[in-house]
């Protein structure tokens, strides 16, 4: 029996969190090795664990992955997640691109001096919804299947759920203008393996507090 995946970075979200909602939908198991210090991200550093010095790091079939696309990209092709040919992979990876875009400017939200997260939290709101979002709906809408990319569960609309969730801890309405991202919500929040993932004590973490910030302040002196 091939041994889980095991995935290296700190106890919270971060960049780490896609790759967990991706083996948690894949239906694989993993298991986590917390990088609570700055001593333990030196001891990866000086094994040679981490090619490019970076977390996040993943144990894989015999790999020490690093770079989250890679990782991903790695993943979505292993479990059949990554579209049939290369034009379902490119509308795949347009997607997933989008989805970064608007996740890496909610994650790094709880980082910024407080005097600019107002401005910034109402930035985001405005990108997701006209800009983002409305791509994804439009997508649904002009193809009327249940998924973004060949009428298949892929990568993509994992990573939208994940995204749509993030916004919608940023404002609760966010999806007031979308029926059709509102019922794929719906769907995809019930596929067995992710609503497995979406319950308690899943391997999925939190929203990023002022405590895990300073956490993660301390390790990567940010």
């Amino acid at each position: 029996m091939a041994e889980k995946p095991k995935l290296h970075y700190t106890n919270g979200r971060g960049k780490m969190e896609s790759i967990r909602w991706l083996l948690a939908a894949a239906g694989v198991e993993f298991e986590e090795e917390f990088i609570g210090t700055k001593e333990d991200l030196e001891k990866l550093r000086n094994d040679g664990s981490l090619l490019f010095q970076q977390v996040p790091m993943v144990e894989i079939d015999g790999m020490k992955m690093v770079q989250t696309r890679a990782i991903l990209s790695y993943i979505a092709a292993k479990y059949n997640l990554y579209g049939k040919d290369l034009k379902e992979r490119a509308w795949i990876d347009m997607y997933v691109e989008g989805t970064t875009d608007l996740m890496g400017m909610i994650m790094y939200l709880p980082f910024q001096p407080a005097d600019t997260k107002e401005k910034n939290l109402a930035l985001i709101i405005e990108r997701a919804t006209t800009r983002y979002f409305p791509v994804y709906e439009k997508a649904l809408k002009d193809h009327g299947h249940d998924y973004l990319v060949g009428n298949k569960l892929s990568w993509a609309d994992i990573h939208l759920l994940e995204a749509i969730l993030m916004a919608e801890e940023c404002k609760p309405d966010i999806l007031s203008a979308f029926p059709l991202l509102q019922a794929f919500k719906g769907r995809t929040s019930n596929i067995p393996t992710i609503k497995k993932f979406l319950q308690p004590g899943s391997q999925r973490k939190p929203p990023t507090d002022e405590k895990f910030v300073a956490i993660v302040r301390k390790i990567f002196n940010i």
